[in-house]
């Protein structure tokens, strides 16, 4: 056995970088080297209030290299690039014996860290162990720093496709964090006729901006004039709300048209007040999406590689384990200026 080096909440905003052994790979399990792990929105709750979150969750956004495999293995090989990932449908649950496999209930837990083979612990690691239901290979257009992206990709590539935005849609995204950008780009590539980002921080709408985006703005009159301007006063088709604040979800649908579609992605960790009669007597689809599929992660390498989703602008400061702490404690407080932050176990 070799040692690595974990990152474990310990108590709430507290961390603990410990060492332990790294045990040889049962017969279904490959042992990766960490390139990169990016820090999610997730972890940063995590790190504020551990009991919420599945050991296996803190750290779920990785990259790296496969440095050994077991004896059944034979999706991937040593030496291969890898991203987290989730298995295909099991085929033997009750959504898939009930011809659900989109909702298969072993890859819904894998993508929530509580499926029976959830490792002890995420990829704020230089190694880790996992099941190999839990690696995918990487495409060899996309660099590490990408590959290191990709499961937010995935995460949003799900809610779009989840949404059947249709061609021509006029789209609103609400929040413009990672989650927000991702799922912008992924809808001006299923063929929206406009994409408008509403977003109160400077930072993240000069990344819109740069992203290509043209109708960037903060919440206010100004949006909602531009808002009532291009759709004729109707409303939005499709409305991705990616902020997770509880209280703008009755907001949020109201931007929509009659008939429209409420996509939810942000996660509210309160409950919501919402007036049931305004959804009904405007016929309402709201689409909720959570985690991703197996070839969500296919079709997210895929937008990357091809340049239809760019994630290099999202990548704007690279740490060691040692300054993870901080980390999250500036994008938990929101005095952090990076959109999105990877961690390099080697550092």
């Amino acid at each position: 056995m070799t040692g690595s080096r974990y990152a474990h909440v310990t108590d709430p905003n507290t961390l603990t970088i410990s060492e332990e052994a790294v045990p040889e790979p049962a017969p279904n399990q490959v042992v990766v080297k960490i390139r990169y792990v990016g820090i999610c929105g997730t972890d940063v709750h995590g790190y504020q209030s551990p009991q919420f979150l599945p050991p296996a969750v803190f750290g779920h956004e990785w990259t790296g290299t496969v440095t050994a495999v077991g004896t059944s293995v034979s999706t991937v090989e040593v030496g291969q690039r890898v991203i987290a990932s989730v298995g295909i449908a099991c085929g033997s649950c009750a959504s898939c014996a009930a011809g659900f496999a989109e909702m298969c209930d072993l890859v819904f837990a894998e993508a929530n860290g509580v499926d029976p083979a959830a490792p002890a612990h995420g990829a704020f690691a230089q190694t880790v162990v996992v099941d190999e239901r839990r690696v995918q290979r990487v495409l060899d257009a996309l660099t590490d720093e990408q590959a290191g992206l990709i499961e937010p990709t995935a995460v949003t590539f799900h809610a779009v496709r989840r949404t059947q935005q249709r061609l021509g849609a006029l789209v609103v995204v609400q929040g413009a964090g990672p989650i927000g950008l991702l799922t912008a780009q992924h809808a001006r590539h299923a063929g929206a006729r406009e994409v408008i980002v509403v977003e109160p921080n400077e930072n993240r709408r000069a990344v819109a901006a740069e992203l290509g985006f043209t109708a960037v703005f903060t919440p206010g009159d100004e949006f909602k004039a531009h808002l009532d301007n291009v759709s004729s006063g109707l409303g939005a088709d499709v409305l991705y709300e990616c902020t997770g604040a509880a209280g703008l979800l009755q907001a949020s649908a109201e931007m929509v048209r009659r008939g429209g579609t409420l996509s939810l992605l942000g996660y509210p960790m309160t409950a919501s007040e919402v007036s049931y009669g305004d959804w009904q007597s405007r016929q309402l689809t709201v689409i909720g999406s959570l985690a991703y599929t197996h070839d969500d992660f296919v079709g997210a390498m895929a937008a990357v590689a091809s340049g239809a989703v760019s994630v290099d602008v999202l990548h704007t400061n690279t740490i060691g384990l040692g300054d993870l702490e901080s980390a999250l404690s500036a994008l938990g407080d929101g005095t952090s200026p990076d959109t999105k932050v990877l961690v390099d176990p080697s550092l």
